[in-house]
């Protein structure tokens, strides 16, 4: 009978088990090298921020000296003014009394003297920034370079922001007056609290190189439903209407401006008429004016500007001083 073939000697013995394969060791994320250019960067930038803080004062003093006049803006940007929008101070007829109190307390401050804060109120279009911006033109006038003073107006909406200015203008050498044209609060606007902080009351109170002139329709600022509203709706209604009032008691100076009469009137449609060179009649100037006036329903300086300058126009006349 045939013989089954024999296994192999190798089939016998035990089975080996097959090799694994091996495991790709996974790689572990190593630190980034330290850049030590990009700190050198940040360490010169900042000494090159530091050095800048340091210097600027010395930038705002020297700012100063580019005009009379600036514009100032919120952000801490100081806009100036190279041609300020103005008339004459002789010009300005019917309020020569506001006119000498505003100036002798303007001189009073300009030669480093005791001056208040000053509220010119009252009827409108009667020339109260206009005897701001001539009270200012006039002073500087035979002043030096160093000792003229800046005029910079900040406006209504930018309130808030006058501690800021404060600050800016306290570390100048020169003398300031902070004017703010037509000037008042209505509804919940707060902003007065900053006002009256700046103007007496603060901690720092207000620098002795500044001065605050404002102009406004109101006397006391604020809206006359603005202080009832507080006086029906407050525990103690007379300490709330104090707390309203007290902002125009702030201003040491109060200049009251009034309608002006029909010769008064007529004398600023005469003046404007001789200084620019406009030749006409008197009696057709004065039944002229009178007519502008009444259409217009008031008697002020700006409806005699107003009249001057459709006078002009009309007879071809520029608008230039001779």
């Amino acid at each position: 009978m045939p013989r089954k073939p024999s296994k192999s000697p190798a089939s016998n013995g035990p089975k080996t088990p097959a090799p694994k394969p091996a495991r790709v060791a996974a790689k572990r994320p190593t630190a980034a090298p330290v850049d030590l250019s990009q700190e050198r960067i940040v360490r010169a930038l900042e000494t090159i921020a530091a050095h800048l803080s340091a210097q600027k004062p010395a930038a705002v003093a020297e700012s100063f000296e580019r005009a009379d006049a600036f514009v100032w803006h919120p952000d801490g940007r100081m806009s100036a003014v190279p041609r300020v929008s103005r008339v004459e101070l002789f010009l300005l007829k019917g309020v020569d009394r506001m006119r000498d109190i505003l100036m002798e307390n303007t001189e009073r401050f300009a030669n480093g003297l005791p001056a208040n804060n000053a509220l010119l109120w009252g009827a409108r279009g009667m020339g109260k920034s206009s005897l701001v911006k001539a009270a200012h033109a006039s002073l500087n006038a035979d002043r030096k370079a160093a000792d003229r003073l800046k005029l910079i107006e900040i406006h209504r909406e930018d309130i808030e922001s006058l501690p800021s200015l404060m600050e800016r203008l306290r570390a100048s050498s020169f003398r300031f007056i902070v004017f703010c044209d037509d000037l008042s609060f209505d509804g919940n606007d707060a902003s007065y609290k900053s006002l009256k902080a700046v103007l007496e009351g603060g901690i720092e109170g207000r620098p002795e190189n500044v001065i605050l002139y404002a102009t406004s329709n109101r006397r006391h600022l604020l809206a006359r439903e603005m202080i009832e509203n507080e006086r029906s709706t407050a525990i103690n209604p007379g300490e709330a209407v104090e707390e309203k009032v007290s902002l125009s008691d702030r201003f040491g100076l109060w200049l009251g401006f009034h309608r002006c009469s029909q010769d008064e009137y007529l004398a600023m449609v005469r003046g404007y008429c001789s200084h620019f060179g406009i030749e006409i009649a008197d009696e057709e100037l004065e039944r002229e004016a009178l007519e502008w006036s009444t259409t217009r329903g008031s008697r002020s300086g700006r409806v005699a500007w107003q009249f001057v300058q459709e006078l002009a126009g009309r007879l071809g006349v520029k608008l230039t001083a001779n």
